[in-house]
């Protein structure tokens, strides 16, 4: 077994040290998966409360009529339920880790981008924007995210799950290749 070790040093702070074994995490997200099934009778998932966001967010920019009127939109609207307080929390979830950890920290540029890439801020942003919205897109269109494909189907044993999470082990190893090869 694999033990990852995150450290996060800080001028003036002491470095915490946390050891995450994949098994231990692997069990946890099933056993979240199991109570998510009982209690709410969803699976976990993230990306169709952030489309409904977005929708939310972006009706001010465009119109509420132009929303109302987007395919996508008309079926997912905003709204205030399990998925979003899901949303939320992993939000929060992980913003408590970090802070517990003390390894949070407000980073424009990380250092594997910047030792590949260069230090600017403006590059930097403007390629995790694309990024984001592509790994969003390709989410919707594929019905899901890697926790609701990928987890929640696997873990039901669905082709579509172990399909997609295939697919998304495949592409990254192949992105990685071709962005840091040497």
């Amino acid at each position: 077994m694999s033990v990852q070790t995150f450290d996060a040093p800080r001028s003036g702070a002491q470095t915490a040290s946390i050891n995450w074994g994949p098994y231990l995490v692997g069990a946890g997200i099933g056993v979240l998966s199991w109570i998510v099934f009982v209690v709410v009778a969803n699976p976990i998932g993230i990306t169709t409360s952030m489309a409904q966001i977005a929708g939310g967010v972006i009706a001010p920019v465009v119109g509420a009529d132009t929303v109302a009127q987007n395919a996508y939109w008309k079926t997912n609207l905003m709204k205030l339920d399990y998925g979003t307080l899901f949303l939320v929390g992993t939000f929060l979830g992980a913003l408590a880790s970090a802070l517990v950890s003390r390894s949070f920290r407000i980073e424009t540029v990380p250092s594997v981008w910047r030792e590949r890439f260069g230090d600017s801020v403006t590059k930097r942003m403007i390629y995790a924007f694309i990024g984001g919205a592509l790994a969003m897109y390709g989410a919707r269109m594929a019905g899901g995210c890697t926790s609701g494909n990928g987890i929640s189907q696997g873990l039901q044993l669905a082709v579509v799950g172990w399909t997609f999470l295939a697919v998304m082990f495949a592409s990254g190893l192949v992105t990685t290749f071709i962005l840091f090869r040497k």
